[in-house]
């Protein structure tokens, strides 16, 4: 979209040059005139008196869709460091790309000095680089990654770009697809293009009649599902008008490639506008939380507790169990809620999504919210009074006990064989 200033009825008053918050109005022989700092936000419409300025879209008739190609992923990283969901993401493109055909899997890496992660993305499987360096994007600032990242894909037109649903990933993607007037799905749990693969999803998780669906159709969108109504039905979305076809996916939901350093690619240094005065904040100082944060995603091993516990005295047991067999501690959102364990180790849809290899689950009834986030997990363990909790539906292994009873022997028996070992 783009906003027009009517030279006819713009009478110079200048009440929208005073309510841009983005310096975007320029006055040019008393009349308003808008500048490339115009992010299309609308807010000069409604203030000027004499209906002078509009938005209407940057060109007739619908989007090309033949002009886009490739699957772009955002390779987040902080402090030089890539995020473990830009690697996940990378294999998560590599299967799109070979499910629309002929299209590459591309990084867009974007910070200062980041010549280091190159190799990285090339081995975790991007075909191509992108790279945009310069010392103003040394620290995440919304409106220097959007512009950089919204001015990249307006020239090279990728047709899916993909970012992680994390801190950064969330506050940019939105701003990325206003800028350039397309859609964007939140917090996606699966993403396919083939539509043979996409039935199969269909029935194995729901009742709906597929027979319908033509297998072999040509349609190509990128059909994006995610929880939806409390998690309660899963909902898939598509963007079939516009490009690009954009999605936040949580971490530890797609399945990194292997490590190959022998892999090789294409690096494309993108030459970008950014000037200091498109930077409205300034970062003075990053400071870190000093207590110790859990690290969830990263975790083979997560026992997590609910409120089976009782009490928030429960949760030492959980430690314990967790140091034993060398794991992370989660929880539930009723542990969360209750004060009983912080924020920051909530596994479920309105916390953190995992992937380990062990998941212990320990007086969780197994709410559904909490099962999107954790019933990917290589082998659950639940341990529960109620024979009929649901999360024994998605376990692998179910013990019906007290916990206070289980967890001890398990420790116990853990211990001897290590010793044994």
């Amino acid at each position: 979209m783009a906003i027009l200033v009517s030279k006819d009825k713009c009478r110079g008053c200048k009440m929208c040059v005073r309510a841009c918050p983005f310096e975007a109005i320029d006055m040019v022989d008393q009349k308003a005139v808008i500048n490339e700092k115009c992010t299309a936000c609308g807010q000069c419409i409604g203030i000027c008196p004499f209906e002078a300025i509009e938005k209407t879209p940057d060109k007739e008739g619908p989007v090309d869709l033949s002009d886009y190609r490739n699957v772009w992923v955002f390779a987040e990283q902080r402090a030089g460091k890539l995020m473990n969901v830009a690697i996940e993401l990378l294999g998560e493109g590599s299967k799109l790309s070979k499910e629309i055909g002929d299209r590459k899997v591309c990084a867009l890496l974007i910070g200062y000095q980041t010549d280091h992660l190159i190799p990285e993305l090339f081995a975790y499987g991007a075909d191509r680089v992108y790279q945009i360096d310069d010392p103003l994007l040394e620290n995440y600032t919304t409106d220097g990654y959007t512009k950089v990242m919204a001015d990249a894909i307006c020239e090279y037109k990728p047709e899916i770009v993909l970012y992680g649903a994390t801190h950064i990933g969330r506050d940019l993607a939105p701003r990325v697809a206003a800028r350039l007037d397309t859609g964007l799905t939140a917090d996606c749990t699966r993403l396919d293009v083939s539509l043979k693969n996409y039935i199969q999803y269909l029935d194995t998780c729901t009742t709906l009649d597929t027979s319908s669906i033509d297998p072999n159709s040509q349609d190509k969108n990128l059909k994006q599902t995610r929880p939806a109504f409390g998690g309660n039905i899963m909902a898939t979305i598509v963007c079939p008008k516009t490009r690009p076809q954009m999605a936040t996916v949580r971490p530890g939901v797609m399945t990194k490639l292997e490590k190959d350093e022998t892999r090789k690619g294409e690096l494309i240094k993108v030459q970008h506008k950014l000037a200091e005065s498109d930077i409205r904040t300034k970062v003075v100082e990053v400071v870190k939380a000093a207590k110790e944060m859990v690290s969830l995603t990263d975790a083979k091993i997560i026992c997590s507790g609910g409120r089976g516990l009782g009490d928030p005295s429960g949760f030492e047991l959980i430690q314990k169990l967790a140091d034993t067999v060398g794991g992370v501690v989660g929880s539930s959102r009723a542990a969360v809620d209750a004060g009983w364990i912080d924020h920051s180790h909530q596994v479920g849809q309105t916390g953190t999504t995992v992937k380990p290899k062990i998941y212990i689950a320990c007086g969780i009834s197994g709410a559904i919210q909490h099962l999107a986030g954790m019933q990917t997990s290589d082998v659950i363990v639940a341990i529960n009074k109620d024979p009929d909790a649901p999360i024994f539906e998605v376990a692998d292994y179910g013990i019906v006990g007290d916990l206070y009873k289980v967890i001890p022997e398990i420790i116990e028996e853990w211990s001897c064989t290590c010793n044994n070992n």
